[in-house]
Parts: structure tokens; C-alpha cells; sequence
């Protein structure tokens, strides 16, 4: 019989418009785009906003008498801030002259206003430690005691390390500042103890000053600026887009096939429509669906790289290419889910059939990460050609920081081009078979049979 691609497209033309306008799927749709929305528009101003500053005292009792004159620059803001910024990389300017008025930073944890209480050497802390206690109210609050060791500064003759120092907090303070302070701390007592051999803290910090550049990356197509982070990100990335496709397109063709083969529904198609022209119809339908999902959930990927200025780093031709690895695989899997749901009469007897399939595909996708770290590994290019694995393999090198060469791209292409044949015509000859059938649901064994018969 010949099929009539005019037939075939009302099918798909229903089965799409049935799946898009349902309910589940709408909100199933919706809640991601609100995810994203929420972590990457709203998420960083929630982070970036600003909390009360923090203006507090803080008691120290140094034996040395040199800690304590560093700590008093340490706790400056401009010396904080040029800290955090060393810390994540980021790219200082010049060092600001110390001023204790100097603002806080615009972006991350505020800096606390921190006040030195200096105390004799020979103080005994337990009788200070009261200080720390006072009412809620009580302004400026009493953060912290530090208490510097004798030899924190100039080792002992019987000793190869240096001494430390005994911090008490307040109950009241909050984790930023006890990090803070910390951080003030440990570069006072490196500066002091610079100081204490001759050499110059600030010559020494300036040498230390390595800023990690961004790499630019060379291409037959051009140069480009890379991100180590997002290379790393982007092969998974890849890989979850053609997974959610498949797996939601995929599940609402095996669940329609199921609810219309239970009620009935099946009969009155095929009054209409052949078999294969019915399968074809779902096939394309879904198909549909799951290019229209991954097109949205595409979008907002694009959409939060460009919130943080990192959009230009996808490459054109990657995002075809995710289009074109997901219609392979959605082929061979959703034949698979498609042949699954003809042979059975309720959702609960598909489980059993499912469970190779789901495992499967999962399998495939597990190792997009893997193979995004090694992209020419061997075990990589070996699971490049081995379908239905090839096309997560693929797709993870391509958005890798080394991709494959083109032959090595379209000859995945090819080799799940007649994977997804020879999958289709499996289905074809199962689907003719089972759509009407009713009763015991068949296992795995009992489809090939039906397969040899058509």
C-alpha cells in the first residue's frame, strides 16, 4: 500500500497539536523557563544585595607588638577588597592608597568597619572575655578577641614552625566577618613576619600577582574568547538538551499510542489511515514536539549566557548540530517507545519493556561528562561510531574544547541515519502486528518474533 505524506501529516498535525495544548505539558514547559528566570536573572541580584554593613571592635592582645600595627592596615577595606579580587581572579587596578573611610565594594559580601581595641601584652584574656557579651542593641558591636602567641612573629630556637593565634567571637557574629577577619589576620601575621627578616610585604604581594588571563581560542573559522568553565559545562549541557527532549517526546508517544489503543481510539484511525501511515504520523508529530522543546529550552540556555556576557562563546554551528544529533536520536528511541506502546494495553505493562530502553538511553547520556574531559580519548572516538551511544558521544566532542574533525562528525551522522532506518523498520513490522492485538503483553523475545512474521 502506498502511504500518502498528506495522510501522514494530518496525523502528525493531531498527535502534535493533542500533546502541545495539553496541560501537563504546558506546565511541564513553563516551570523551566520560571527556573531559569529565577537563577539567573533574579538569583544574582538576590546574591548581589547589599546587607547591612557590619561596624564592630575588635580586642587584641599581641605579645610581639608587631602584629598588631599590620592588623591595623590588614582590616581596611581597600586591603580587603584587593584580597577578594586576588582571590577570584579578578583583575585589580592599581593598589588604592589606604584610607579606612574608602567605601565598600560594590559587588559581594559587604565589609565590615572593624575598630582595633589594643590591649598590653600580658592581658589576661580570660578576664576580658565579658566584653563580648552585651545587649543586641548595643552599638559598635564587640565582634571578637584575638590573642597573637609570643613566637606567632619569630619562631622559638627549638621549634620549625611558627606560633599561631586564639581567636574568641562573639555570638553574634556572622560568618562573613569571622572569614574576614581571618583573612585580615593571617596577612598581618605574614607581613609582620616578612617584616621581622628584612624583606617588604608589599614588593613580595606585587611579585605574587599572577592574574589568570581569559584564553582566546584559534580555529580554522577564526579566533575566539574561551571560558574554561563554560567548555567544561557545555558538553553536558548538549547532553541534557537532546536527553529532556527525547525522554518527554518519547514518553508522550508511548503514552498516547497506550491511551488510544486502550480506548478504542486506534480502531477509528485506522478506518482512516494504514498502519505505518498512522506510525509515521505519531512519529513526525512527536518529533515536532521534542524540536519545539529543545528550541525553547535552547533559548534559554542562550538567554542565561548572555545574562553573564558569555553568549558569544556558543558557536553557530554547534546548535545545528544539537538539532540534527537530536532528530537521530529521537528516531531510534522514540521507534523504540513507539513499538512499546503498540504492544501494550495499559501504561503499567510497559514498564517491564521500558526498563532496557530507559537504561539505555541514560547509560548514553551518563557519559557526555566523561567524554567532554577526553574528547579524543580512545574510548571517545570508539564510542563516536557504536550506536545509539554515537550521538551523545559526538555531541559532547563537538561542544568540548577539542572538537573532531568534520569527517569524523558526519560519519556519526550517517552511521545513526541507518541506525534510525533500520530501528523504524523494526517498529513498522511490530506496529502492523500489535496495534490491534489484545491480552498478555508480550517480552522483548516475543517482538522480534512478530518483526520475522510481518
Amino acid at each position: 500500500m502506498s502511504l500518502s505524506l498528506n495522510r501522514i501529516g494530518l496525523v502528525a498535525a493531531r498527535d502534535f497539536k493533542a500533546t502541545i495544548t495539553s496541560r501537563a505539558f504546558l506546565l511541564g514547559l513553563l516551570v523551566m523557563p520560571v527556573l531559569v528566570v529565577i537563577f539567573t536573572v533574579l538569583g544574582p541580584r538576590i546574591l548581589n544585595s547589599r546587607s547591612p554593613q557590619v561596624v564592630g571592635e575588635v580586642m587584641v592582645i599581641d605579645p610581639t607588638g608587631k602584629v598588631t600595627a599590620q592588623l591595623q592596615q590588614t582590616v581596611l577595606p581597600t586591603d580587603i577588597e584587593l584580597r577578594r579580587s586576588m582571590e577570584t581572579g579578578q583583575n585589580p587596578a592599581a593598589p588604592p592608597a589606604r584610607s579606612a573611610a574608602t567605601a565598600a565594594p560594590s559587588v559581594g559580601p559587604p565589609i565590615p568597619q572593624v575598630s582595633l581595641v589594643p590591649l598590653p601584652g600580658d592581658a589576661d584574656v580570660s578576664t576580658h572575655k565579658t566584653w563580648l557579651i552585651q545587649p543586641r542593641d548595643a552599638t559598635p558591636q564587640h565582634l571578637a578577641i584575638v590573642v597573637v602567641r609570643p613566637d606567632a612573629v619569630v619562631r622559638r630556637t627549638d621549634s620549625a614552625a611558627f606560633g599561631n593565634f586564639d581567636l574568641y567571637t562573639s555570638a553574634r557574629i556572622d560568618d562573613n566577618t569571622e572569614t574576614t577577619l581571618r583573612g585580615s589576620l593571617r596577612a598581618a601575621l605574614i607581613a609582620a613576619r616578612l617584616h621581622s627578616i628584612g624583606q617588604d610585604p608589599a614588593i613580595i604581594a606585587t611579585a605574587q600577582q599572577v592574574m589568570q588571563p581569559e584564553s582566546v581560542v584559534v580555529s580554522a573559522a577564526g579566533e575566539r574568547s574561551g571560558s574554561r568553565g563554560v567548555a567544561r559545562f557545555l558538553p553536558l549541557a548538549c547532553g541534557v538538551l537532546i536527553f529532556i527532549g527525547v525522554i518527554t517526546a518519547g514518553q508522550a508517544l508511548m503514552t498516547s499510542t497506550v491511551e488510544e489503543k486502550s480506548n478504542r481510539v486506534i480502531e477509528v484511525l485506522l478506518a482512516a489511515v494504514s498502519p505505518l501511515e498512522l506510525m509515521f504520523g505519531k512519529l513526525l508529530g512527536q518529533l515536532g514536539l521534542g524540536l519545539t522543546l529543545t528550541a525553547v529550552y535552547l533559548g534559554m540556555a542562550v538567554f542565561s549566557l548572555a545574562q553573564y556576557s558569555l553568549a558569544g562563546l556558543l558557536d553557530p554551528m554547534l546548535i545545528l548540530y544539537v538539532f540534527a544529533f537530536f532528530i537521530v536520536t529521537f528516531l531510534v528511541f522514540g521507534s523504540l517507545m513507539l513499538t512499546i506502546g503498540s504492544a501494550v494495553n495499559q501504561m503499567a505493562e510497559a514498564q517491564a519493556l521500558m526498563g532496557p530502553v530507559i537504561i539505555l538511553l541514560i547509560a548514553s547520556y551518563s557519559l557526555t561528562p566523561v567524554i567532554g574531559q577526553a574528547p579524543n580519548s580512545t574510548f571517545s572516538v570508539a564510542m563516536s561510531f557504536i550506536p545509539p551511544v554515537n550521538t551523545f558521544a559526538m555531541i559532547a566532542r563537538i561542544a568540548s574544547s577539542a572538537p573532531p574533525p568534520a569527517w569524523e562528525v558526519w560519519t556519526t551522522l550517517l552511521i545513526s541515519c541507518v541506525t534510525s532506518a533500520l530501528v523504524i523498520w523494526f517498529a513498522a513490522k511490530v506496529f502492523k502486528i500489535a496495534l490491534l492485538m489484545h491480552g498478555k503483553p508480550p517480552s522483548i523475545a516475543t517482538l522480534f518474533k512478530w518483526a520475522r512474521m510481518a
